[in-house]
Protein backbone atom coordinates (compact mmCIF):
# COMPACT_ATOMS: atom_id res chain seq x y z
CA UNK A 1 0.00 0.00 0.00
CA UNK A 2 1.29 3.33 -0.95
CA UNK A 3 1.67 5.78 1.62
CA UNK A 4 -0.84 8.07 2.56
CA UNK A 5 -1.09 11.79 4.30
CA UNK A 6 1.91 12.70 6.27
CA UNK A 7 3.82 9.50 5.56
CA UNK A 8 3.67 10.37 1.96
CA UNK A 9 4.60 13.83 2.30
CA UNK A 10 7.34 13.50 4.92
CA UNK A 11 8.56 10.60 2.26
CA UNK A 12 8.65 12.53 -0.92
CA UNK A 13 10.72 14.99 1.04
CA UNK A 14 13.38 13.00 2.05
CA UNK A 15 13.50 11.23 -1.27
CA UNK A 16 13.20 14.08 -3.55
CA UNK A 17 14.75 17.08 -1.06
CA UNK A 18 17.68 14.91 0.34
CA UNK A 19 18.51 11.30 -2.03
CA UNK A 20 17.70 13.18 -5.34
CA UNK A 21 19.34 16.25 -5.12
CA UNK A 22 22.47 15.10 -5.07
CA UNK A 23 22.41 12.10 -7.45
CA UNK A 24 24.21 11.63 -10.19
CA UNK A 25 24.15 8.87 -12.59
CA UNK A 26 26.67 6.17 -12.28
CA UNK A 27 27.89 7.40 -9.52
CA UNK A 28 26.91 5.37 -5.94
CA UNK A 29 26.59 7.31 -2.68
CA UNK A 30 26.76 6.42 1.10
CA UNK A 31 23.77 6.96 3.66
CA UNK A 32 24.19 7.79 7.19
CA UNK A 33 21.68 8.49 9.29
CA UNK A 34 21.49 8.34 13.48
CA UNK A 35 18.90 7.54 15.49
CA UNK A 36 16.16 10.07 14.87
CA UNK A 37 16.66 10.25 11.62
CA UNK A 38 16.56 6.66 10.94
CA UNK A 39 13.25 6.44 12.29
CA UNK A 40 12.24 8.72 10.42
CA UNK A 41 13.55 7.01 7.22
CA UNK A 42 12.50 4.02 8.04
CA UNK A 43 8.75 4.97 8.95
CA UNK A 44 8.30 6.30 5.55
CA UNK A 45 10.10 4.87 3.12
CA UNK A 46 11.56 1.62 1.76
CA UNK A 47 14.81 0.16 1.56
CA UNK A 48 14.44 -0.40 -2.10
CA UNK A 49 12.84 2.99 -2.80
CA UNK A 50 16.70 4.34 -1.42
CA UNK A 51 18.81 2.09 -2.86
CA UNK A 52 16.93 3.06 -6.10
CA UNK A 53 18.26 6.04 -6.06
CA UNK A 54 22.12 5.23 -6.54
CA UNK A 55 22.71 4.35 -2.35
CA UNK A 56 24.91 1.90 -1.98
CA UNK A 57 24.83 0.97 1.42
CA UNK A 58 23.20 2.92 4.77
CA UNK A 59 24.96 2.71 7.90
CA UNK A 60 24.84 4.39 11.75
CA UNK A 61 26.50 7.30 12.05
CA UNK A 62 27.38 6.20 15.88
CA UNK A 63 28.67 2.77 15.13
CA UNK A 64 31.81 1.92 13.59
CA UNK A 65 32.57 2.26 9.81
CA UNK A 66 34.67 0.67 6.94
CA UNK A 67 36.08 3.56 5.17
CA UNK A 68 34.68 4.01 1.89
CA UNK A 69 36.96 6.77 0.21
CA UNK A 70 35.75 6.57 -3.15
CA UNK A 71 32.68 7.29 -2.48
CA UNK A 72 30.63 11.01 -1.62
CA UNK A 73 28.54 10.84 1.68
CA UNK A 74 24.76 11.41 2.43
CA UNK A 75 24.54 12.51 6.24
CA UNK A 76 21.15 12.96 7.35
CA UNK A 77 21.05 13.48 10.71
CA UNK A 78 19.90 15.29 13.72
CA UNK A 79 21.24 18.63 14.70
CA UNK A 80 22.45 17.57 17.81
CA UNK A 81 26.39 17.37 19.98
CA UNK A 82 26.43 13.16 19.46
CA UNK A 83 26.14 13.27 15.56
CA UNK A 84 27.67 16.47 14.53
CA UNK A 85 30.94 15.24 16.46
CA UNK A 86 31.07 11.84 14.76
CA UNK A 87 30.52 13.81 11.55
CA UNK A 88 33.78 16.20 12.66
CA UNK A 89 35.57 12.35 13.49
CA UNK A 90 34.85 11.28 10.07
CA UNK A 91 37.11 13.95 8.21
CA UNK A 92 39.92 14.70 10.81
CA UNK A 93 42.25 12.28 9.88
CA UNK A 94 44.41 12.63 6.67
CA UNK A 95 42.84 10.03 5.48
CA UNK A 96 39.01 10.75 4.96
CA UNK A 97 36.13 8.58 5.76
CA UNK A 98 34.70 9.20 2.68
CA UNK A 99 35.02 11.53 -0.56
CA UNK A 100 32.75 14.47 0.32
CA UNK A 101 30.02 15.45 2.46
CA UNK A 102 26.22 16.06 1.95
CA UNK A 103 24.99 17.54 5.06
CA UNK A 104 21.39 17.75 5.81
CA UNK A 105 20.08 18.28 9.35
CA UNK A 106 16.47 17.25 10.32
CA UNK A 107 15.96 21.00 11.53
CA UNK A 108 17.96 24.21 12.08
CA UNK A 109 21.26 23.44 13.58
CA UNK A 110 23.06 25.28 16.80
CA UNK A 111 25.20 28.36 15.87
CA UNK A 112 27.75 27.16 18.13
CA UNK A 113 27.50 23.21 16.27
CA UNK A 114 27.57 24.82 13.12
CA UNK A 115 30.82 26.97 13.63
CA UNK A 116 32.32 23.69 14.87
CA UNK A 117 31.80 22.15 11.49
CA UNK A 118 33.10 25.54 10.11
CA UNK A 119 36.41 25.10 12.00
CA UNK A 120 37.11 21.27 11.49
CA UNK A 121 38.70 19.42 8.20
CA UNK A 122 34.75 18.47 6.96
CA UNK A 123 34.43 22.52 5.69
CA UNK A 124 36.76 21.47 2.91
CA UNK A 125 34.76 18.67 1.94
CA UNK A 126 31.40 20.11 2.30
CA UNK A 127 29.12 19.83 -1.05
CA UNK A 128 25.72 20.69 0.42
CA UNK A 129 24.91 21.81 3.78
CA UNK A 130 21.05 21.79 4.06
CA UNK A 131 18.24 21.99 6.83
CA UNK A 132 15.25 19.65 5.48
CA UNK A 133 12.81 20.86 8.55
CA UNK A 134 11.57 17.40 9.45
CA UNK A 135 12.13 16.90 12.83
CA UNK A 136 9.05 14.29 13.94
CA UNK A 137 8.16 10.85 13.27
CA UNK A 138 5.06 10.52 10.61
CA UNK A 139 3.71 7.44 12.88
CA UNK A 140 1.04 7.10 10.64
CA UNK A 141 -1.06 9.03 8.02
CA UNK A 142 -2.56 11.52 10.42
CA UNK A 143 -0.84 10.37 13.27
CA UNK A 144 2.90 11.96 14.16
CA UNK A 145 5.12 11.49 17.00
CA UNK A 146 8.30 13.60 18.18
CA UNK A 147 9.58 10.39 19.58
CA UNK A 148 10.39 11.53 23.47
CA UNK A 149 8.94 9.11 25.86
CA UNK A 150 10.66 10.73 28.76
CA UNK A 151 8.06 13.94 28.25
CA UNK A 152 5.67 13.56 30.57
CA UNK A 153 8.05 13.27 33.05
CA UNK A 154 10.11 16.63 31.96
CA UNK A 155 6.80 18.41 32.09
CA UNK A 156 4.91 17.08 34.98
CA UNK A 157 7.66 15.96 37.60
CA UNK A 158 7.59 17.04 40.76
CA UNK A 159 11.74 18.70 40.55
CA UNK A 160 12.15 21.71 38.96
CA UNK A 161 14.26 21.23 35.96
CA UNK A 162 16.42 23.72 34.55
CA UNK A 163 15.84 21.64 31.21
CA UNK A 164 12.31 22.49 30.93
CA UNK A 165 12.52 25.38 29.38
CA UNK A 166 15.20 24.18 26.84
CA UNK A 167 12.82 20.97 26.23
CA UNK A 168 9.81 23.38 25.55
CA UNK A 169 11.76 25.02 23.06
CA UNK A 170 13.11 21.83 21.28
CA UNK A 171 8.87 20.81 21.23
CA UNK A 172 8.16 23.69 19.21
CA UNK A 173 10.85 23.98 16.91
CA UNK A 174 9.62 20.05 15.94
CA UNK A 175 6.47 21.32 15.77
CA UNK A 176 7.42 23.99 13.38
CA UNK A 177 8.77 21.80 11.52
CA UNK A 178 5.60 19.49 11.01
CA UNK A 179 3.95 22.69 9.78
CA UNK A 180 6.44 23.72 7.69
CA UNK A 181 6.81 20.43 5.98
CA UNK A 182 2.84 20.95 5.62
CA UNK A 183 3.53 23.70 4.10
CA UNK A 184 0.66 25.27 6.82
CA UNK A 185 0.97 28.28 8.68
CA UNK A 186 -2.04 27.23 10.99
CA UNK A 187 -3.49 29.93 13.72
CA UNK A 188 -2.21 28.55 17.06
CA UNK A 189 -4.49 28.16 20.02
CA UNK A 190 -4.28 26.02 23.30
CA UNK A 191 -5.73 25.39 26.15
CA UNK A 192 -6.81 28.12 28.68
CA UNK A 193 -5.39 27.08 32.19
CA UNK A 194 -2.24 24.59 32.71
CA UNK A 195 0.90 27.52 31.78
CA UNK A 196 2.56 24.93 30.03
CA UNK A 197 -0.01 25.01 27.45
CA UNK A 198 0.21 29.05 27.05
CA UNK A 199 3.88 28.62 27.32
CA UNK A 200 4.43 25.84 24.26
CA UNK A 201 1.80 28.00 21.91
CA UNK A 202 3.95 30.76 22.49
CA UNK A 203 7.25 29.85 21.63
CA UNK A 204 5.67 27.34 18.56
CA UNK A 205 3.96 30.55 17.09
CA UNK A 206 7.71 32.45 17.29
CA UNK A 207 9.41 29.45 15.19
CA UNK A 208 6.23 28.99 13.05
CA UNK A 209 7.29 33.10 11.92
CA UNK A 210 11.19 32.50 11.53
CA UNK A 211 9.98 29.33 9.06
CA UNK A 212 7.95 31.26 7.75
CA UNK A 213 10.12 34.55 7.13
CA UNK A 214 12.57 31.45 4.95
CA UNK A 215 9.77 29.75 3.63
CA UNK A 216 6.85 32.29 2.73
CA UNK A 217 4.52 29.99 0.78
CA UNK A 218 4.32 28.33 3.61
CA UNK A 219 -0.25 28.80 4.24
CA UNK A 220 -0.83 29.87 1.26
CA UNK A 221 -4.18 28.81 -0.89
CA UNK A 222 -7.27 29.32 -0.79
CA UNK A 223 -8.61 27.53 2.46
CA UNK A 224 -5.43 27.08 4.00
CA UNK A 225 -6.15 30.49 6.23
CA UNK A 226 -8.83 28.42 8.13
CA UNK A 227 -5.78 25.70 9.47
CA UNK A 228 -5.43 25.77 13.22
CA UNK A 229 -2.89 23.97 15.27
CA UNK A 230 -4.55 23.24 19.04
CA UNK A 231 -2.48 22.92 22.12
CA UNK A 232 -3.80 20.80 25.06
CA UNK A 233 -2.39 19.01 28.03
CA UNK A 234 -2.73 15.30 28.72
CA UNK A 235 -4.79 16.08 31.98
CA UNK A 236 -7.84 17.64 30.19
CA UNK A 237 -8.73 14.10 29.64
CA UNK A 238 -7.33 11.85 32.06
CA UNK A 239 -10.56 9.37 31.18
CA UNK A 240 -9.47 8.17 27.67
CA UNK A 241 -5.97 7.33 27.78
CA UNK A 242 -6.89 4.46 31.20
CA UNK A 243 -10.10 2.79 29.96
CA UNK A 244 -10.33 -0.55 28.08
CA UNK A 245 -10.98 -0.10 24.59
CA UNK A 246 -12.57 -2.57 22.97
CA UNK A 247 -11.49 -0.92 18.95
CA UNK A 248 -9.14 -3.22 17.37
CA UNK A 249 -6.01 -1.38 17.63
CA UNK A 250 -6.38 0.12 20.84
CA UNK A 251 -7.43 -3.11 22.42
CA UNK A 252 -4.62 -5.10 21.05
CA UNK A 253 -1.88 -2.49 21.96
CA UNK A 254 -3.45 -2.67 25.69
CA UNK A 255 -3.78 -6.34 26.02
CA UNK A 256 -1.17 -7.91 24.01
CA UNK A 257 2.71 -7.53 23.91
CA UNK A 258 2.99 -5.34 20.73
CA UNK A 259 6.50 -3.68 21.07
CA UNK A 260 7.89 -0.98 18.67
CA UNK A 261 4.53 -2.19 16.68
CA UNK A 262 5.69 -5.34 15.85
CA UNK A 263 3.27 -8.18 17.13
CA UNK A 264 5.09 -11.91 17.79
CA UNK A 265 2.64 -14.91 17.63
CA UNK A 266 3.09 -18.91 17.03
CA UNK A 267 1.17 -19.51 13.91
CA UNK A 268 -0.10 -23.17 13.24
CA UNK A 269 1.26 -22.99 9.69
CA UNK A 270 1.93 -25.74 7.11
CA UNK A 271 3.14 -28.75 9.24
CA UNK A 272 3.97 -27.33 12.80
CA UNK A 273 4.16 -23.99 15.05
CA UNK A 274 6.41 -21.12 14.13
CA UNK A 275 6.91 -18.35 15.58
CA UNK A 276 6.15 -15.07 13.47
CA UNK A 277 6.54 -11.46 14.09
CA UNK A 278 4.40 -9.44 12.23
CA UNK A 279 4.94 -5.55 11.69
CA UNK A 280 1.65 -3.52 12.55
CA UNK A 281 1.74 -0.43 9.61
CA UNK A 282 -0.18 0.79 7.12
CA UNK A 283 1.52 -0.82 4.42
CA UNK A 284 -1.04 -3.90 5.41
CA UNK A 285 -4.04 -3.20 3.63
CA UNK A 286 -6.28 -5.21 5.99
CA UNK A 287 -4.92 -3.46 9.38
CA UNK A 288 -5.79 -0.24 7.92
CA UNK A 289 -9.10 -1.10 7.29
CA UNK A 290 -9.78 -2.69 10.91
CA UNK A 291 -7.79 -0.84 13.26
CA UNK A 292 -10.41 1.20 14.17
CA UNK A 293 -13.14 -1.26 13.96
CA UNK A 294 -14.52 -2.93 17.05
CA UNK A 295 -13.35 -5.54 18.37
CA UNK A 296 -16.67 -7.40 17.76
CA UNK A 297 -16.70 -6.42 13.74
CA UNK A 298 -13.49 -7.48 13.31
CA UNK A 299 -13.45 -11.40 12.94
CA UNK A 300 -15.99 -10.98 10.91
CA UNK A 301 -15.11 -8.49 8.60
CA UNK A 302 -11.75 -10.45 7.85
CA UNK A 303 -13.43 -13.46 7.30
CA UNK A 304 -15.80 -11.59 4.72
CA UNK A 305 -13.01 -10.26 3.27
CA UNK A 306 -11.37 -13.64 2.89
CA UNK A 307 -14.05 -15.26 1.33
CA UNK A 308 -14.08 -12.45 -1.16
CA UNK A 309 -10.76 -13.03 -2.13
CA UNK A 310 -11.01 -16.48 -2.47
CA UNK A 311 -14.01 -16.37 -4.92
CA UNK A 312 -12.10 -14.30 -6.95
CA UNK A 313 -9.39 -16.77 -6.88
CA UNK A 314 -12.24 -20.01 -7.45
CA UNK A 315 -11.44 -21.39 -3.99
CA UNK A 316 -14.16 -23.20 -2.58
CA UNK A 317 -15.41 -21.47 0.88
CA UNK A 318 -17.34 -23.05 3.14
CA UNK A 319 -16.97 -22.24 6.43
CA UNK A 320 -14.60 -25.23 7.90
CA UNK A 321 -11.96 -24.28 5.09
CA UNK A 322 -12.07 -20.36 6.36
CA UNK A 323 -11.26 -21.32 9.85
CA UNK A 324 -9.13 -23.99 8.40
CA UNK A 325 -6.47 -21.76 6.69
CA UNK A 326 -3.35 -24.23 6.56
CA UNK A 327 -5.32 -26.22 4.18
CA UNK A 328 -5.53 -23.46 2.03
CA UNK A 329 -2.21 -22.68 1.78
CA UNK A 330 -2.03 -25.97 1.30
CA UNK A 331 -3.67 -26.00 -1.70
CA UNK A 332 -3.02 -21.96 -3.34
CA UNK A 333 0.81 -21.79 -1.55
CA UNK A 334 1.26 -19.04 -4.59
CA UNK A 335 -0.80 -16.57 -2.40
CA UNK A 336 0.89 -17.60 1.05
CA UNK A 337 1.16 -13.50 1.58
CA UNK A 338 -2.11 -12.49 1.21
CA UNK A 339 -3.34 -15.78 3.34
CA UNK A 340 -1.01 -15.29 6.01
CA UNK A 341 -1.76 -11.49 6.29
CA UNK A 342 -5.87 -12.72 7.26
CA UNK A 343 -4.14 -15.59 9.13
CA UNK A 344 -1.88 -13.01 11.50
CA UNK A 345 -5.02 -10.50 11.82
CA UNK A 346 -7.37 -13.34 12.40
CA UNK A 347 -4.67 -14.53 15.10
CA UNK A 348 -4.34 -11.18 16.59
CA UNK A 349 -8.38 -10.49 17.37
CA UNK A 350 -8.50 -13.75 19.28
CA UNK A 351 -6.04 -13.67 20.95
CA UNK A 352 -7.98 -9.72 22.46
CA UNK A 353 -11.15 -11.89 22.86
CA UNK A 354 -9.47 -14.71 24.78
CA UNK A 355 -7.63 -12.07 27.06
CA UNK A 356 -11.31 -10.30 26.80
CA UNK A 357 -13.40 -12.96 27.86
CA UNK A 358 -10.94 -14.46 30.94
CA UNK A 359 -11.56 -11.21 32.77
CA UNK A 360 -12.57 -7.98 30.83
CA UNK A 361 -15.75 -8.37 29.92
CA UNK A 362 -17.23 -7.47 33.82
CA UNK A 363 -14.53 -4.67 34.15
CA UNK A 364 -15.29 -3.08 30.89
CA UNK A 365 -18.91 -2.64 31.74
CA UNK A 366 -18.07 -0.88 35.85
CA UNK A 367 -15.55 1.42 33.69
CA UNK A 368 -17.83 2.46 31.16
CA UNK A 369 -20.52 3.01 34.24
CA UNK A 370 -18.27 5.14 35.93
CA UNK A 371 -17.09 7.04 33.11
CA UNK A 372 -20.20 8.00 31.54
CA UNK A 373 -22.35 8.34 35.60
CA UNK A 374 -24.70 6.31 34.04
CA UNK A 375 -25.40 2.63 33.08
CA UNK A 376 -26.14 0.90 29.20
CA UNK A 377 -29.87 2.07 29.72
CA UNK A 378 -28.97 5.75 30.50
CA UNK A 379 -29.82 6.12 34.49
CA UNK A 380 -27.55 7.35 36.37
CA UNK A 381 -25.23 5.55 38.17
CA UNK A 382 -26.43 5.74 42.33
CA UNK A 383 -23.88 3.74 43.51
CA UNK A 384 -20.33 3.52 42.40
CA UNK A 385 -18.56 1.90 45.14
CA UNK A 386 -21.05 -0.75 45.18
CA UNK A 387 -20.03 -2.03 41.71
CA UNK A 388 -16.38 -1.08 42.25
CA UNK A 389 -15.68 -3.00 45.80
CA UNK A 390 -16.02 -6.28 44.16
CA UNK A 391 -13.11 -5.52 41.62
CA UNK A 392 -11.43 -4.01 43.93
CA UNK A 393 -11.64 -7.48 46.56
CA UNK A 394 -10.96 -9.38 43.06
CA UNK A 395 -7.70 -11.06 43.55
CA UNK A 396 -7.83 -12.22 40.43
CA UNK A 397 -7.75 -8.81 38.69
CA UNK A 398 -4.60 -6.98 38.25
CA UNK A 399 -3.02 -4.20 40.39
CA UNK A 400 -2.90 -1.99 37.43
CA UNK A 401 -6.72 -2.95 36.08
CA UNK A 402 -7.98 -2.31 39.93
CA UNK A 403 -5.84 1.25 39.55
CA UNK A 404 -7.34 2.16 36.19
CA UNK A 405 -11.16 1.71 38.30
CA UNK A 406 -10.01 3.15 41.73
CA UNK A 407 -9.16 6.52 39.00
CA UNK A 408 -12.26 6.34 37.37
CA UNK A 409 -13.95 6.61 40.89
CA UNK A 410 -12.57 9.42 41.60
CA UNK A 411 -13.38 11.44 38.34
CA UNK A 412 -17.16 10.27 38.29
CA UNK A 413 -16.96 11.92 42.09
CA UNK A 414 -15.92 15.04 40.09
CA UNK A 415 -14.55 17.25 43.27
CA UNK A 416 -12.15 14.31 44.73
CA UNK A 417 -12.40 11.87 46.83
CA UNK A 418 -10.93 12.27 50.63
CA UNK A 419 -7.64 10.89 51.60
CA UNK A 420 -9.16 8.65 54.54
CA UNK A 421 -11.64 7.11 51.90
CA UNK A 422 -8.66 6.68 48.93
CA UNK A 423 -6.29 5.14 51.34
CA UNK A 424 -8.99 2.41 52.12
CA UNK A 425 -9.50 2.04 48.68
CA UNK A 426 -5.70 1.33 48.24
CA UNK A 427 -6.08 -1.18 51.19
CA UNK A 428 -9.10 -2.92 49.85
CA UNK A 429 -7.27 -3.60 46.41
CA UNK A 430 -4.00 -4.41 48.21
CA UNK A 431 -2.11 -1.82 45.56
CA UNK A 432 -0.06 -0.25 48.44
CA UNK A 433 3.42 -0.45 46.12
CA UNK A 434 1.80 1.37 43.31
CA UNK A 435 -0.64 3.92 45.07
CA UNK A 436 1.56 6.82 44.06
CA UNK A 437 0.22 6.36 40.44
CA UNK A 438 -2.86 7.90 41.63
CA UNK A 439 -1.98 10.94 43.56
CA UNK A 440 0.98 11.56 40.91
CA UNK A 441 -2.15 12.60 39.04
CA UNK A 442 -2.07 15.72 40.87
CA UNK A 443 0.70 17.12 39.17
CA UNK A 444 -1.35 17.17 35.63
CA UNK A 445 -3.49 19.51 37.61
CA UNK A 446 -6.58 16.33 38.16
CA UNK A 447 -8.65 17.09 41.25
CA UNK A 448 -7.90 13.70 43.19
CA UNK A 449 -7.99 14.67 46.87
CA UNK A 450 -11.20 16.26 47.67
CA UNK A 451 -10.01 20.30 48.94
CA UNK A 452 -6.60 19.42 47.89
CA UNK A 453 -4.18 21.46 45.53
CA UNK A 454 -6.39 21.27 42.24
CA UNK A 455 -10.02 21.71 44.43
CA UNK A 456 -12.24 23.56 41.92
CA UNK A 457 -10.89 21.84 38.81
CA UNK A 458 -13.65 19.64 36.46
CA UNK A 459 -12.68 18.07 33.71
CA UNK A 460 -14.65 19.50 30.88
CA UNK A 461 -18.53 19.02 30.40
CA UNK A 462 -19.36 16.57 27.64
CA UNK A 463 -21.60 16.21 24.45
CA UNK A 464 -24.50 14.66 24.17
CA UNK A 465 -23.97 11.86 21.76
CA UNK A 466 -27.03 10.16 20.66
CA UNK A 467 -25.43 7.37 17.73
CA UNK A 468 -25.71 4.29 18.97
CA UNK A 469 -22.78 2.03 20.46
CA UNK A 470 -21.81 -0.86 21.71
CA UNK A 471 -22.79 -0.87 25.34
CA UNK A 472 -18.59 -1.33 26.62
CA UNK A 473 -18.23 1.73 24.07
CA UNK A 474 -20.28 4.43 25.42
CA UNK A 475 -17.35 6.85 25.89
CA UNK A 476 -16.48 8.88 23.42
CA UNK A 477 -12.71 10.82 24.01
CA UNK A 478 -13.07 14.41 25.20
CA UNK A 479 -10.98 15.56 22.48
CA UNK A 480 -13.53 14.57 19.70
CA UNK A 481 -15.66 16.79 21.10
CA UNK A 482 -13.06 19.83 20.89
CA UNK A 483 -11.59 18.86 17.23
CA UNK A 484 -16.16 19.09 16.29
CA UNK A 485 -16.33 22.27 17.55
CA UNK A 486 -13.09 23.70 16.08
CA UNK A 487 -13.80 22.55 12.83
CA UNK A 488 -18.05 24.48 13.39
CA UNK A 489 -16.39 27.24 15.11
CA UNK A 490 -17.67 26.88 18.25
CA UNK A 491 -14.74 26.41 20.32
CA UNK A 492 -15.32 28.59 23.30
CA UNK A 493 -12.87 32.16 22.57
CA UNK A 494 -12.13 32.48 26.29
CA UNK A 495 -11.51 28.99 27.26
CA UNK A 496 -9.07 28.20 23.61
CA UNK A 497 -7.56 31.41 23.29
CA UNK A 498 -5.49 32.53 19.66
CA UNK A 499 -2.09 33.24 20.30
CA UNK A 500 -2.91 36.15 17.25
CA UNK A 501 -5.81 36.77 15.80
CA UNK A 502 -6.79 34.36 13.07
CA UNK A 503 -7.65 34.85 9.92
CA UNK A 504 -11.73 35.52 9.49
CA UNK A 505 -13.40 31.93 9.20
CA UNK A 506 -15.99 31.55 6.43
CA UNK A 507 -17.59 28.26 7.16
CA UNK A 508 -19.25 28.36 3.63
CA UNK A 509 -16.93 25.94 1.08
CA UNK A 510 -15.42 26.66 -1.35
CA UNK A 511 -16.97 25.01 -4.63
CA UNK A 512 -15.17 22.90 -6.39
CA UNK A 513 -15.19 24.17 -9.76
CA UNK A 514 -16.63 21.61 -12.73
CA UNK A 515 -13.54 22.37 -15.51
CA UNK A 516 -10.79 22.14 -12.96
CA UNK A 517 -11.70 20.81 -9.43
CA UNK A 518 -9.64 17.87 -10.18
CA UNK A 519 -6.46 19.52 -11.14
CA UNK A 520 -4.68 17.78 -8.40
CA UNK A 521 -4.50 14.10 -10.32
CA UNK A 522 -0.88 14.49 -11.34
CA UNK A 523 0.11 16.40 -8.18
CA UNK A 524 2.82 15.40 -5.44
CA UNK A 525 1.33 14.56 -2.19
CA UNK A 526 1.80 17.78 -0.57
CA UNK A 527 0.47 19.72 -3.15
CA UNK A 528 -2.90 18.47 -3.83
CA UNK A 529 -4.31 19.38 0.05
CA UNK A 530 -5.51 22.24 -0.23
CA UNK A 531 -8.16 22.13 2.27
CA UNK A 532 -7.64 23.23 5.37
CA UNK A 533 -6.24 20.95 8.14
CA UNK A 534 -6.57 21.01 12.46
CA UNK A 535 -3.41 19.80 14.00
CA UNK A 536 -3.67 18.80 17.36
CA UNK A 537 -0.76 18.39 19.53
CA UNK A 538 -0.84 16.98 23.22
CA UNK A 539 1.29 17.18 25.82
CA UNK A 540 2.21 14.11 27.83
CA UNK A 541 1.47 11.24 25.40
CA UNK A 542 -1.86 10.75 22.90
CA UNK A 543 -4.13 7.36 23.00
CA UNK A 544 -5.09 5.01 20.73
CA UNK A 545 -9.04 6.04 20.91
CA UNK A 546 -8.14 9.78 20.59
CA UNK A 547 -6.22 9.39 17.73
CA UNK A 548 -8.71 7.20 16.08
CA UNK A 549 -11.00 10.30 16.95
CA UNK A 550 -8.81 12.22 14.14
CA UNK A 551 -9.94 10.01 11.53
CA UNK A 552 -13.41 9.48 12.27
CA UNK A 553 -13.82 13.59 12.36
CA UNK A 554 -11.80 13.69 8.72
CA UNK A 555 -14.16 10.91 7.96
CA UNK A 556 -17.40 12.91 8.88
CA UNK A 557 -16.30 16.14 6.76
CA UNK A 558 -15.78 13.65 3.45
CA UNK A 559 -12.71 15.09 3.55
CA UNK A 560 -12.80 18.81 3.80
CA UNK A 561 -10.89 18.94 6.84
CA UNK A 562 -7.88 16.95 7.45
CA UNK A 563 -7.11 16.63 11.17
CA UNK A 564 -3.81 15.24 12.29
CA UNK A 565 -2.90 14.50 16.22
CA UNK A 566 0.28 13.82 17.68
CA UNK A 567 2.49 14.02 20.78
CA UNK A 568 5.34 13.64 22.17
CA UNK A 569 4.41 9.53 22.05
CA UNK A 570 1.90 6.99 21.66
CA UNK A 571 0.52 6.02 24.89
CA UNK A 572 -0.43 2.51 26.06
CA UNK A 573 -2.86 2.13 29.59
CA UNK A 574 0.07 0.65 31.09
CA UNK A 575 2.58 2.99 29.71
CA UNK A 576 0.26 6.11 30.90
CA UNK A 577 0.35 4.42 34.13
CA UNK A 578 4.57 3.90 34.20
CA UNK A 579 5.01 7.24 33.13
CA UNK A 580 2.74 8.79 36.07
CA UNK A 581 4.59 6.12 38.82
CA UNK A 582 8.22 7.66 37.67
CA UNK A 583 7.04 10.94 38.71
CA UNK A 584 8.35 11.29 41.84
CA UNK A 585 11.15 9.32 41.27
CA UNK A 586 14.53 11.08 41.15
CA UNK A 587 15.89 10.91 37.45
CA UNK A 588 18.50 8.20 36.69
CA UNK A 589 21.54 10.67 35.41
CA UNK A 590 22.91 7.66 33.39
CA UNK A 591 19.78 7.71 31.58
Amino acid sequence: MAPSGLKAVVGEKILNGVIKSVKKDGEWKVLIVDHMSMRILSSCCKMSDILAEGVTIVEDINKRREPISSLEAIYLISPVEKSVRALINDFKDSAFTYKAAHIFFTDTCPDGLFAEIGRSRVAKVVKTLKEINVAFLPYESQVFSLDDPTSLYSFYSLKPTVEKDKMIENLAEQIATLCDTLKEYPAIRYRKGPEENARLADEVYQRLNAHKADNPSMGEGADKARSQLLIVDRGFDPISPILHELTFQAMAYDLLDIKQDIYNYQSTGIGNAQDREVLLDEDDELWVQLRHMHIADVTKKVTDLLRIFCESKRMCTDNANIKDLSQMLKKMPQYQKELSNYSTHLHLAEACMKKFKASLDKLCEVEQDLAMGANAEGEPLKNAMKSIVPVLLNNEIEAYDKIRIILLFIFHKKKGIGEEDLAKLIQHANIQADSNIITNLQNLGCNIIAEGRNAGKTLPERKERTESTYQLSRWTPIIKDVIENAIEDKLDRKQWPFISDPAPINTTQTAVSARLGHWHKNKSPAEYRSGPRLIIFVIGGVSHSEMRSAYEVTRATDGKWEVLIGSSHILTPTSFLNDLKSLDQVPNPDC
